[in-house]
């Protein structure tokens, strides 16, 4: 269980950091911002059930740093 936990924020990550990039390639972000929050959000989570607490701490920093770079870049907050 824990070791599919595991996997899980591996594969969510993988697209967490994917959306991000294509964040970069669209003329609209807002979706791809959209998958990205969701996407390490599932990957906070599976860190979180499997007990990988320092996981979900890297992965909660990553999110937080993705959202400042969207608001700084794309939103003009």
């Amino acid at each position: 269980m824990a070791d599919d936990e595991a996997r899980r924020v591996a594969e969510f990550e993988a697209l967490g950091e994917k959306a991000y990039d294509e964040m970069y390639e669209t003329r609209y972000p807002v979706g791809p911002y959209s998958d990205m929050k969701d996407f390490f959000a599932a990957a906070i989570g599976a860190a979180e059930r499997a007990g990988l607490t320092d996981e979900a701490e890297r992965l909660t920093r990553r999110l937080d740093h993705c959202r400042t770079v969207y608001r700084k870049q794309f939103s003009g907050s």
